[in-house]
């Protein structure tokens, strides 16, 4: 954008003045002087290029511009993805004891996916919410520790649960280990976790007391979870390391789904 008026440390020298009716220079003819020198000083062969002001941004277009960020992957988004099903189980899979079998184990070239309940894991380290005196099932122990031997805390660490390994299913023939990241959906809300124990061989269906929580899931291990609606999605050959480090879960969650969603498999 063009500004009015002569660049005090310019070069143009404007020309005379034409005196007023009192003798001295009219302002209106001044000011007219002023842009014609100014104009006739910006006046190049071929386009000029303004000079960059601290004022507003750089037209669309007209610049280099820093790399656009990526959108954050969305529950949709997700879940358009993984509208069929390919199964890579060799049969289904009961979300609750008793139950009839319902839950094919889902497969593409860089994810297992299923979709089922959620109950609430709270297996591991003790806590507040997750303890013997909470959870009637507890154990204070977990199918994968984190990197000083422990066991995972659920109510700090989201991490999803994988089924036993069986003639039905066995996740380890399929590039997932403990660590592995996932995606949780419920709803419109997406969580990053990691594979971070195993369940009975023939139920599936459960993740942390953490990951209900950043779900909006009651996570209590009694009442909580939710009978349907959970699509959890595991990626292949993925980790986590240190398994424990939810941060780093989060980060590579977010960009192995925005692969996942941006693949034509």
């Amino acid at each position: 954008m063009l500004t009015r008026g002569a660049d005090p440390g310019g070069s143009v020298t404007p020309g005379p003045a034409t005196p007023g009716p009192d003798g001295s220079g009219s302002a209106a003819s001044d000011t007219a002087a002023s842009e014609a020198a100014a104009s006739d000083a910006t006046t190049t062969t071929g386009s000029a290029t303004p000079a960059p002001t601290d004022s507003a941004p750089s037209p669309s277009g007209s610049g280099p511009s820093a790399p656009a960020t990526p959108a954050p992957v969305t529950a949709a988004d997700l879940l358009a993805r993984v509208s069929g099903c390919t199964p890579v189980s060799k049969g289904r899979y009961r979300k609750d004891r008793g139950r009839a079998a319902t839950v094919p184990v889902c497969g593409t070239r860089e994810a297992v996916y299923w979709k089922a309940d959620m109950d609430i894991d709270c297996d591991g380290r003790p806590g507040r919410h997750c303890n013997a005196a909470t959870d009637p099932h507890f154990s204070s122990s977990t199918a994968f520790a984190q990197s000083d031997g422990r066991a995972l805390s659920s109510e700090k660490l989201p991490y999803v649960v994988v089924p036993a390994p069986s003639s039905l299913w066995d996740y380890r023939e399929h590039g997932v280990r403990g660590g592995s990241v996932a995606a949780v959906v419920y709803r419109d809300r997406v969580s990053y976790a990691v594979v971070g124990d195993t369940g009975p061989a023939d139920i599936i269906g459960e993740a942390s007391h953490a990951a209900a929580k950043s779900l909006g899931i009651d996570p209590d291990p009694r009442s909580g979870g939710t009978p349907s609606g959970v699509t959890y999605i595991v990626f292949k050959d993925s980790r986590v390391t240190p398994l424990e480090d939810r941060e780093a879960a989060e980060t590579q969650g977010e960009r192995l789904a925005r692969e996942f969603v941006d693949s034509s498999d």
